[in-house]
Order: C-alpha cells, then sequence, then structure tokens
C-alpha cells in the first residue's frame, strides 16, 4: 500500500510554492504520480449585477479566472520541469460558490492531497473550500501543510491524535504508508473516560492493528492540563521532536468549527508540523 496518486491545488503560486515542492517530495517518495490543479477562481455573486448584465459580467470574470489559472498553469510547469518526478498541470477555472463539487470530480482518484494551512494572513475563503472540498466531496486524505514547512527528508516519528471515534480510525488507516514507514508511531490519548470498556488497556487494540503492520508503536496517555485539547495535542508533539501528526478531521459540523473552533481547526492554525487528516 502507497500513495501512488498525490495531489494538490495551487491557486497562489507564491503562497503555494512550498506546497507544491512537498507534494513532488512525497510522488518521489512514493514513486508516484503528482497531479497539480492549477486554479483560477471566479469570486463573481449570482445575482449582484442588474438584470441583462449578469451573463456578460459573469463571461468576462470567468475568463480572467481562466487567464490566472493558465499563467499559474506555467508558472507550475516551470518548477516542475527539471524534477524528477511523474507529474501532470491542469489549468481549471470555477466559480467560488462551486469550487466543492467541481474540484471533488478531479480529487476523488487521488491517494492523498496535499495543501497549504486554510486559515490564516493572505487566504481567502477559498482556502478552506478546497481543504473541505478534498476531505468530503472527495472522500480523500489531506496532508495540510503548514507555512515555511518542507516536508521531512526522513520520518522518525509519528504523533497519531487518538480518541476512538470514526474520523481518528479513518484516518490512522488512510496513513498506514507513513506509519509503517516511521521509527516510532506515539498515540497519543487525552483523559480516556475511566469507565470506557478499554480502561485498563486504552490504545491496546490500535497498537495491536498497527503492529500487525509492521509499525513500532507506543502509547501516551496525557491529561488535559490545558484549556484546550488541541493545546495539549500541540505541546506533545513538540515533546515528541514528532514529523507528522495524524487526526481525524471535523469531529463536530463543520458550521460549529467555523463559529465556535474545534481541535481540527485549533491544529491546522497552530501545527508547525504537516497534518495529516482524514474524515
Amino acid at each position: 500500500m502507497a500513495f501512488k496518486t498525490i495531489s494538490t491545488v495551487i491557486t497562489d503560486f507564491e503562497l503555494h510554492r512550498p506546497v507544491l515542492d512537498a507534494a513532488a517530495e512525497i510522488a518521489a517518495r512514493e514513486g508516484g504520480h503528482l497531479e497539480v490543479y492549477c486554479l483560477g477562481i471566479d469570486h463573481t455573486q449570482p445575482g449582484f449585477y442588474y438584470a441583462g448584465a449578469g451573463a456578460l459580467a459573469m463571461q468576462t470574470t470567468l475568463a480572467e479566472a481562466e487567464e490566472r489559472a493558465l499563467a499559474l498553469e506555467k508558472a507550475v510547469k516551470d518548477r516542475l520541469r527539471n524534477h524528477e518526478v511523474s507529474w501532470g498541470a491542469n489549468a481549471l477555472a470555477a466559480q467560488s460558490a462551486g469550487i466543492g463539487p467541481f474540484l471533488a470530480q478531479f480529487m476523488r482518484f487521488s491517494d492523498l492531497v496535499v495543501l497549504g494551512k486554510p486559515y490564516g494572513e493572505g487566504r481567502g475563503h477559498e482556502c478552506e473550500a478546497i481543504v473541505e472540498a478534498s476531505l468530503f466531496d472527495a472522500g480523500a486524505p489531506v496532508m495540510v501543510m503548514p507555512d515555511g514547512a518542507t516536508f521531512p527528508k526522513k520520518i522518525d516519528r509519528v504523533v497519531v491524535a487518538w480518541n476512538e471515534s470514526r474520523e481518528a480510525l479513518t484516518a490512522v488507516q488512510r496513513a498506514l504508508p507513513l506509519l509503517t514507514a516511521a521509527e516510532t508511531v506515539n498515540i497519543a490519548i487525552i483523559d480516556p473516560p475511566p469507565h470506557a470498556s478499554n480502561r485498563s488497556d486504552p490504545g491496546g487494540a490500535l497498537s495491536e492493528m498497527l503492529a500487525r503492520h509492521g509499525a513500532h508503536a507506543e502509547i501516551s496517555v496525557l491529561a488535559k492540563t490545558m484549556p484546550r485539547v488541541s493545546d495539549v495535542i500541540a505541546r506533545h508533539v513538540q515533546d515528541q521532536a514528532a514529523d507528522i501528526l495524524v487526526m481525524g478531521a471535523y469531529g463536530h459540523s463543520r458550521f460549529r468549527e467555523s463559529i465556535l473552533g474545534g481541535a481540527t481547526r485549533n491544529m491546522l492554525e497552530m501545527s508547525k508540523v504537516p497534518v495529516f487528516m482524514a474524515h
């Protein structure tokens, strides 16, 4: 099992150039193929223009989005031209309101989607929409690269944020190529329920599953000594000198995560290492 089809979406070349390099690095490591989608976005809102002008305005703004996509495609081709990896670049244009279904038809064939951080300075709503399109509409696992980070040349330690949820198990299953390649997989469990059926051995079943795949797993049971679970995870990742964090994505509704925050959103905002997510 390996990641043979790796995809990424580029909307701003300067902002996403490190993400492109990371995706190329993963494709080369896995002996896979990198597919780059150069996305020009039309931000026109239907109904904004007065009657009779809408069609012409949309035609104009979509043409401008196509021009941006072609410029991105050229920049990507120049960047990857001498890279020793199988790759393809595709210029795409879409309206911002329809990014999810539009991208899903391409991303659903991916073993892994590598994307930049969706939150922070210089990111519009479309960055979050692209991550969600990959996770929910396409059903693909996503590796989110923090700003300025490079993909590690060697994966020594991976931390798995484990809470017994379906999302966390899905993330572990989809991350098996990374977990089996790591020297150590640290299963981090925060405040396990005292009356759970596995209270005497939290994380034991997951550790056995990983061991059968050849991964070297260990378990850390952590107390929630900080206000947010994400703070505890982030500190543990730092203490472990982990190269990658694996976690389930959006255990709550996306609306609740967006308005109130949650472990997924908080980790994507603060993480200093790549975050592998699946839903």
